[in-house]
């Protein structure tokens, strides 16, 4: 992004907006021009009462404003060495995942219950509050509980263990219970007011698990469309949120046995394609030998199908 993105111009200038229109955009989380510049017209007639016509002459005015061009390879290349890798804890499964997990993208986990999908998100809320050289993003933490299964006390744990001071740790966690989809939308929604407004270094939001609150309110065929369509919006909030701002996003996700799977494991994912595509990478777990537990690499942009395995201790996750 140029200096000249960076700078923030007021949104009054913009055609259309006024002063009472710039309070309500503003109140809707339209605050700066990247927000609206990068804002479908649905969201602004949703937010101000435009009309689409005009929301999409402020949409358009805002992006000439902030010069959103084309870059070369060279200059996305150097974007990406502000990229911060937060550690699993297990040196075999940050290989495995291209050396932890990485800030502007999805890392979405899937597998049965017991599989570790909680386990490595109390030791990603411990790790990302290490400097960085030492696996970690030196920022604080959002948890999105959907399932009742954050523990501070999981975590106050696997802090003492690695010498750091528990209650230090535990301040740096912002945990919210969201209770129903919509819920669980509006919390990710609100998560830039935390950055924006409160001015909270956050680097790494936890959710789970993802679709737990999907799957059980929109239940058979006749709700899918539905279902699919508010996930859809759910991860690009996720996904707007992450590349924004360079923070990591670490979502878990349940599973379901396919009955047409006669040879392998028929096990998979929940969420369909639309999860499937805005995740950026995806990795399944499950059981292995003597309590540990296998991970393995199912899609990423760059990194090569793989396996790991790695074991849950009570100083957190370990390699075998």
């Amino acid at each position: 992004m140029t200096e000249k993105t960076k700078k923030k111009i007021n949104i009054t200038d913009l055609p259309g907006v006024g002063a009472a229109t710039a309070e309500k955009l503003s109140d809707a989380g339209f605050d700066t021009l990247m927000a609206i510049a990068v804002a479908s017209p649905g969201e602004l007639t949703e937010s101000a009462g435009f009309s689409e016509a005009v929301a999409r002459k402020v949409i358009q005015s805002a992006r000439s404003q902030l010069d959103m061009g084309f870059e070369t390879g060279e200059e996305l290349l150097a974007k990406r060495q502000n990229v911060i890798r937060i550690s699993t804890g297990s040196k075999a499964l940050d290989a495995l995942i291209g050396g932890g997990i990485e800030s502007g993208a999805v890392t979405e986990f899937y597998g049965a219950y017991g599989s570790g999908k909680t386990a490595i998100a109390h030791q990603l809320a411990v790790n990302t509050q290490l400097p960085v050289e030492s696996g970690g993003a030196n920022g604080l933490v959002v948890w999105v509980d959907t399932e009742g299964t954050f523990r501070p006390e999981r975590v106050k744990e696997i802090a003492e263990h690695m010498g750091l001071d528990p209650l230090v740790i535990l301040r740096n966690i912002r945990g919210v219970r969201a209770f129903n989809s919509d819920h669980q939308m509006i919390l990710a929604e609100k998560i830039e007011d935390l950055i924006n407004k409160d001015g909270l270094n956050i680097k790494l939001v936890v959710v789970d698990s993802l679709m737990s609150h999907f799957r059980s309110e929109f239940i058979g065929r006749g709700s899918l469309a539905d279902r699919q369509q508010k996930l859809n919006k759910h991860m690009h909030v996720l996904l707007k949120l992450c590349q924004n701002y360079n923070i990591s996003v670490y979502i878990t996700n349940q599973v379901m046995s396919k009955p047409d799977t006669f040879f392998g494991d028929p096990t998979e994912a929940i969420g369909g394609h639309i999860l499937a595509h805005a995740s950026t990478v995806r990795v399944y777990l499950r059981r292995g030998k003597k309590g540990s537990r296998v991970a393995k690499l199912v899609d990423s942009p760059c990194l090569p199908d793989g396996e790991c395995a790695f074991v849950v201790t009570p100083a957190g996750i370990k390699d075998i």
